[in-house]
């Protein structure tokens, strides 16, 4: 699978583990940066790019990483057509791609062990949506207001 990455100096050591431990898993891995550690460098430069990246390629995948992992998942949900989803288990990157087709998964480097990482990339992307009518139908809603900003109507 392509995969996509992208972070930022808080989880730069993680990230280079994650690329090495893709590649050698067989995926084809595009490393969106940063490439070297700069401690004031910023998450948005990379993120942006990687979820980008996985909106032009709806086959990838996307691995976005920071400190908390709570700004980059915001700034990859902002790229039109990208469900992130921040994960600090791997139940919850299940979760994350069964119920909600989430293409990229975000994980904070300061609060995530690398082998917990590997487990977490390792089932978001091992793990295909379900497509039950109710899961469908709830990501319709949400792509609807996202393309018309029309709001689901009530029950």
């Amino acid at each position: 699978m392509r995969v996509h990455i992208g972070g930022d100096h808080a989880a730069y050591e993680l990230q280079l583990a994650l690329v090495t431990h893709l590649q050698e898993s067989g995926h084809e891995v595009t490393n969106h940066g940063p490439h070297h550690f700069d401690s004031e460098d910023d998450y948005p430069v990379a993120v942006l790019r990687a979820a980008q990246a996985v909106s032009e390629d709806p086959d990838s995948r996307g691995v976005v990483l920071g400190g908390s992992g709570n700004g980059e998942q915001m700034a990859a949900n902002k790229v039109p057509g990208v469900r992130a989803a921040l994960c600090w288990t791997a139940e919850l990157a299940q979760l994350a791609r069964e119920h909600n087709d989430a293409q990229v998964v975000s994980i904070g480097g300061r609060f995530t062990a690398t082998e917990e990482a590997k487990e977490i990339v390792d089932m978001f992307l091992a793990t295909d949506f379900s497509a039950a009518p109710r899961h469908a139908r709830r990501l319709e809603m949400v792509t609807q207001f996202e393309k018309t900003g029309t709001l689901p109507p009530e029950e």
